[in-house]
């Protein structure tokens, strides 16, 4: 049973009650909440999607520490909408263990789960399972499959064991987020993309295991399952959080399109739904469930482009893409799509500018603060100098973003500005202003 990600991070998304009846025409089977927003869950009352909550982070250390907010917790976000509201999974947390800057609430995340599971048995409440998704950066090493680790600065015996203990006590899945086309876009040049889009014949054998592989993500989830063995724990189930592949981005990120997207997901939907069931070469016919992410093209995203292209439908509701997500439509039904021309390094210069003309003025101002506060990086604006004609904040913020972007994107910065910018191929220099730019 194929789910969505009901991810929110956009403006003028479709209503919640609109939303719902689009992952009802979906056909999908579940649906994750990153919060257990009321209006959503009273929506989802009667219908047949199994529904995943969350203890949002900054309320992990209130609920570990006090077993009545946990209780008050439960009452306000799954007794007032349990069992008319299919609620089956309350995850605590998202992806905790990779934030390495507050290291206090990992050990507050046992806790919170103990004290939730707590609540929900005096209830009597016996078909929610309690998890918490972590990302594949938890892991030292993935590859082969074989070797997989922990990271090494998670500790062991106050943490991942007893994460693991709990898991594996409450016969709970273990739930990560897994994205083939990270690892395969920061190594295309050794990872095949048809082996990462399910599409390939290539092959791989582990030279531990013995294990075959024909997909990338096979890989992925068995380097966590050989992670969880090495630490004694052999029977906890693996549930995908999140997956799914980008269909947009910036110029220069490679295989971010409609074609890759789509093939990724329909043939994810028809490997996890197929019969008699697959699994993974050392899960092998084990039941995975999965939510894609995410529903929408959440375009209020920070960072570079594909963090507001995953979504299978666009913001205003329409689809991006055929999919079904029951598995049954053959690949022949669906209309055809369009031609990737991004599934090779982008080569050329890109500048980034004003991603429309008219624009708050204020917005752009305060974008515009931001840029010049870096050394340099508005030197042509200052009166005399190349840049300053026409004086204008649209003409000045174009080069100031093109300036800052190229002096540092090497260090993690994105042509973006708050929603204000976007990369491209067309030079913007004028006379003697030379834009700066990056060369790729």
């Amino acid at each position: 049973m194929i789910g969505v990600n009901y991810g929110r991070l956009g403006n003028n998304l479709p209503s919640p009650y609109e939303s719902i009846e689009l992952i009802k025409t979906m056909k999908a089977g579940k649906v994750k909440l990153y919060d257990a927003n009321p209006e959503i869950l009273r929506l989802l009352s009667g219908t047949n999607l199994h529904v995943s909550i969350m203890v949002p982070n900054d309320q992990i250390s209130i609920v570990a520490a006090n077993q009545s907010v946990a209780n008050q917790w439960v009452r306000d976000n799954v007794l007032s909408y349990y069992p008319n509201t299919m609620i089956r999974y309350i995850l605590v947390g998202n992806e905790v263990l990779s934030n390495k800057d507050d290291q206090s609430l990992w050990y507050d995340l046992v806790p919170a789960m103990r004290n939730i599971k707590k609540s929900i048995d005096g209830h009597r409440i016996h078909n929610i399972k309690i998890g918490t998704p972590l990302a594949m950066d938890m892991l030292q090493t993935s590859f082969p499959p074989s070797s997989g680790e922990f990271r090494l600065d998670i500790p062991r015996n106050s943490l991942l064991i007893p994460l693991l203990r709990f898991l594996n006590w409450t016969k709970s899945y273990f739930f990560i987020d897994v994205y083939p086309y990270f690892s395969w876009s920061q190594n295309p040049s050794s990872i095949n993309l048809d082996f990462a889009l399910f599409k390939g014949t290539q092959m791989y054998k582990d030279p531990v295991s013995g294990y075959v592989y024909t997909n990338l993500l096979d890989q992925m989830l068995d380097s966590v399952i050989f992670a969880m063995e090495k630490l004694g724990f052999y029977n906890i189930r693996l549930a995908i959080a999140e997956t799914g592949w980008p269909n947009g981005g910036d110029y220069d990120q490679i295989g971010a399109n409609i074609y890759n997207a789509a093939t990724y997901n329909r043939n994810l939907v028809r490997r996890l739904t197929s019969q008699p069931l697959i699994g993974t070469p050392a899960r092998p016919e084990s039941t995975i469930p999965t939510l894609i992410f995410s529903l929408y093209d959440e375009n209020q995203k920070e960072g570079p482009g594909t963090e507001r292209h995953w979504g299978l439908l666009l913001p205003n509701g329409k689809p991006i893409y055929d999919i079904d997500l029951t598995g049954e439509i053959s690949e022949a039904e669906f209309s055809k799509l369009p031609v990737p021309k991004n599934n090779g390094p982008f080569h050329g210069k890109l500048w980034c500018v004003l991603a429309k003309d008219i624009v708050n003025e204020m917005d752009l101002g305060q974008a515009l603060e931001f840029a010049c506060k870096r050394d340099g990086i508005c030197d042509e604006l200052s009166p005399g100098k190349s840049c300053y004609q026409p004086v204008s904040i649209v003409a000045h913020a174009n080069y100031a973003f093109s300036s800052y972007w190229a002096k540092f994107r090497k260090d993690g910065e994105t042509c973006h500005f708050n929603g204000l910018a976007v990369q491209t191929t067309v030079d913007p220099s004028r006379g003697s202003c030379k834009f700066p730019y990056v060369s790729l």
